[in-house]
């Protein structure tokens, strides 16, 4: 019965999406909900010479994923060094609270001018892939700091009494105990990076992903396409957020039973 309930408020939006395009009466301001659903019934279709709906999404994904890829690389060692050493953490602070505010589409004038427009075909630009990581790299610095710095010390002073060194206390320990907070990051950053790369595939000279999709059907006066783009961004940021969720609640269960 929960799960039907959740479908109540989705099925009305669709009702009421339906009447007021009716209403409209306009295809080029809404168009009706099965115009959209052609599109989503035909994902292979190519879409005025810019490839189909798949196409596009998969190649947002892998921009996503290289970008959120880096963006751990850098900050998830980096956020346990400064979680762990507080003088480090003091030193850095205040250059991280400066950058961390700044919105992603912030930084595209500073990457066109850093990296171009880069090389045609190429399917990750370097200046949509800087966007992505700047993105969601401070939610996932930021999370992983907090999760180390809210270790019990017990833990790591008891590791101490068994002649644990620092490395054995940082990989043994302070990692896999901050894996929570760890986590957690991941999992904002990688919605940040999912509404980054939509952004960043805007740029001038993109040819590729949903973002340049819909800009393009935008300009071209087909708004089916254009939200159909947007359910698309919508359903696999859906579809990866219940990943991380799922993980959560499985690989640190034992987080819930220790408070």
């Amino acid at each position: 019965m929960k799960g039907y309930f959740k479908l109540i408020f989705p099925a009305l939006f669709i009702a009421g999406w339906e009447i007021a395009a009716i209403l409209v009466n306009n295809p080029f301001v809404l168009p009706m909900v099965w115009d959209t659903l052609v599109v989503f019934t035909t994902p292979f279709t190519d879409l005025f010479g810019n490839g189909s709906l798949m196409e596009n999404a998969l190649v947002s994904i892998y921009r996503v994923s290289l970008g959120f890829i880096i963006a751990c690389i850098i900050a998830v060692p980096l956020g346990v060094l400064l979680g762990r050493y507080q003088v480090l953490e003091e030193f850095s602070d205040g250059l991280i609270q400066i950058f961390r505010p700044i919105p992603p589409i912030a930084w595209v004038p500073l990457s066109l001018a850093w990296f171009g427009l880069g090389e045609p075909g190429n399917p990750a630009p370097a200046s949509i892939e800087y966007i992505i990581v700047i993105g969601c790299l401070f939610p996932i610095l930021v999370n992983t700091i907090d999760g180390v710095k809210r270790i019990k010390k017990s833990w790591v002073e008891t590791a101490r009494i068994y002649q644990a060194n620092e490395l054995q206390c940082l990989t043994k320990v302070i990692v896999p105990a901050a894996g929570p907070g760890i986590w957690n990051g991941l999992r904002i950053g990688f919605g940040i990076a999912w509404m980054s790369v939509v952004a960043a595939e805007m740029l001038p000279g993109t040819t590729t992903g949903l973002g340049y999709l819909i800009l393009f059907a935008y300009n071209w006066n087909q708004e089916q396409i254009v939200i159909a783009g947007m359910i698309a961004i919508g359903l696999i940021g859906i579809v990866m957020d219940q990943f991380f969720q799922y993980v959560q609640r499985s690989k640190f269960r034992w987080e819930a039973l220790d408070k």
